[in-house]
This record gives C-alpha cells, structure tokens and sequence, in this order.
C-alpha cells in the first residue's frame, strides 16, 4: 500500500515525468498535492496500471487533488538542452503552476535541480512507493498518451497510437521506410546506419 507522502509537517507535492524514453512527442511532467485522506485502490505507479485504468484514476486525481498541474517540453527543446534537463523544466514548469504554493516536494528518480528555495527528496521508483509521486505519474502519462493519439491522426505510419513514441519494432520499421518527421527527437540518433554499396 501506498504512503500519501513522503513527510507531513510541510505540504509535499509529488511529481514524476512521462516520455522520457520516446523516440518522438514531448516530454510531460505532473505535479500533485493529495488531501491526508486521499485513497484510491487502483493507484500506482503509472506503468503498472492498465490503460482503463489510469483513465479512471486521471479523473478521481482531478477531482480530490488539493492542486495538481501538468506541463511538456516538446522535442526541439528536447533536443537543444538533453531530455534529462528537459524532464527537470517540465517539473518546473507544473510546479510554477500549482495554485498552492508546495513547501517540499517529493520527486521521483534519483536526480532534480532544485526549484526556488523548496526543499526536496529525490526517491528511486518513488511512484511504486508515495501516493502523491504515482498520482504524478498517472497525469503525466495520461496527458502524454492523449498528445500522442492526436499526433497519430497527422502521422499514422508510426503507429504512435499504440507505441506511443517509443522505440518499439513496428516504429523502427516505420523510421526506416520514412524517415523521421518533425515530432522526432533527432538528438536520439534513432535513424538506422546506412550501409553504402560501393
């Protein structure tokens, strides 16, 4: 079972990203401040739910979340300055939005910049362990999956309705045959080598 936080003196939002392994789209990141009581039996990290699921979840976050924000980064951006300072910027950025003001934050993984003058923690495979962490990450996947099934309708040859934007076989191939488009981080290097025939 979830813990609601990491510490309870000082209102703690979690936050977590979304997308920080895909090909193409954005990188997405959620913010979230839970109520002391807030339970739901479905919530976990967001790779553990299902789809269905973690629809279901987005709305009872929203609706019981004391605040909670999403932001993105898009991949030109992703490409300028690296996705792991990308993914910090969009926690930055949905925190900057949250209408109350945090005064700790818990943060999944192992690395953050700090924001402000906030104290944080930093907490490996924290969305499995904090209940405000996995909220995060239930919007910020949410939110980017529903970004990419509207990218899917412009570009379908990459199957992003499925994959997502990640590597998968099927979008591999599709690079392959098409080349890459203008949603594809091209820092990724994803472009197969090209043997020349002489």
């Amino acid at each position: 079972m979830l813990i609601n936080t990491y510490q309870n003196i000082l209102i703690e939002a979690g936050c977590d990203e979304a997308g920080r392994g895909c090909y193409a789209g954005p990188v997405f990141a959620a913010a979230v401040i839970l109520p002391t009581n807030f339970y739901h039996v479905l919530l976990n990290d967001s790779k553990q739910v299902k789809e269905k699921d973690r629809n279901e979840l987005r709305i009872f976050i929203e609706l019981n979340a004391l605040a909670f924000a999403v932001a993105k980064i898009d991949n030109n951006e992703i490409d300028k300055i690296n996705i792991l300072k990308a993914s910090f910027k969009a926690m930055h950025k949905a925190i900057d939005k949250l209408k109350i003001t945090p005064q700790f934050l818990a943060i999944d993984g192992n690395r953050f910049y700090s924001y402000k003058n906030i104290p944080h923690q930093c907490i490996i495979k924290g969305d499995g362990k904090y209940a405000n962490i996995a909220a995060a990450s239930i919007l910020a996947k949410t939110y980017r999956d529903e970004y990419m099934l509207k990218l899917d309708k412009r570009f379908t040859e990459y199957d992003w309705k499925k994959n997502k934007g990640y590597g998968t076989l099927k979008h591999r191939q599709a690079i392959e045959k098409f080349g890459l488009c203008k949603y594809h981080r091209k820092s990724y290097n994803i472009l197969p080598n090209q043997i020349k025939l002489f």
